[in-house]
């Protein structure tokens, strides 16, 4: 919210963000039960000229403009070795924790999350599942195909159960400043409807 309120463009908005990481950190519980349940966040910031994907180890971060076709985020790290901007000394804690021999190629999801990278569009989970219904109506996405991805629960991607996803939003962006945004937001509690 304060990215929003603060920045005129996408850029300037991941700026804000890493700015507060930096200075405060990240934390709180996740949930309003008295179970502990925390993790690091990620971002999907975009305006009418550029989109960026933001994603967070604590203080540390990496950020990836995205060029083209279509991304997503869900519940894993998912930035390998396009880093656009990063935490000035991101590589440098991976490397004094020993999770990167400061040799191979630095990949952010492998190395602060451990995650096999090469499986993380094949293994079905929520990541997966949104990659692949983005990319099937890859070049002809409306509002409403997105609206129908974010109500999906066969994919988990509307989660139901312990976890529940209890909104979603769609934001139309056009490239054209005379053309307005639109901002679609979830009304009920449950996506699907």
């Amino acid at each position: 919210r304060l990215g929003l309120e603060r920045a005129d463009t996408a850029e300037k908005a991941l700026t804000v963000i890493v700015d507060l990481l930096e200075k405060y950190g990240q934390g709180g519980n996740c949930m309003e039960s008295h179970m502990t349940f925390t993790y690091h966040n990620s971002f999907l910031i975009a305006d009418r000229k550029e989109a960026w994907v933001l994603e967070t180890s604590g203080k540390y971060w990496a950020a990836e403009k995205v060029e083209g076709g279509v991304r997503n985020i869900s519940n894993q790290l998912s930035i390998t070795t396009k880093i656009d901007r990063e935490h000035p000394k991101l590589k440098e804690y991976a490397k004094s924790n020993g999770w990167w021999d400061g040799e191979k190629e630095f990949d952010f999801a492998a190395t602060y999350s451990y995650v096999n990278t090469a499986r993380m569009t094949t293994t079905r989970g929520r990541y997966c599942e949104g990659y692949k219904l983005l990319n099937k109506h890859k070049g002809s996405i409306t509002s409403e195909i997105m609206m129908e991805i974010l109500r999906d629960k066969e994919s988990g991607i509307n989660m139901e159960g312990g976890f529940m996803t209890t909104g979603s939003m769609v934001s139309v962006l056009p490239q054209q400043p005379n053309l307005p945004c639109i901002h679609y937001f979830t009304g009920t509690p449950d996506p699907a409807r």
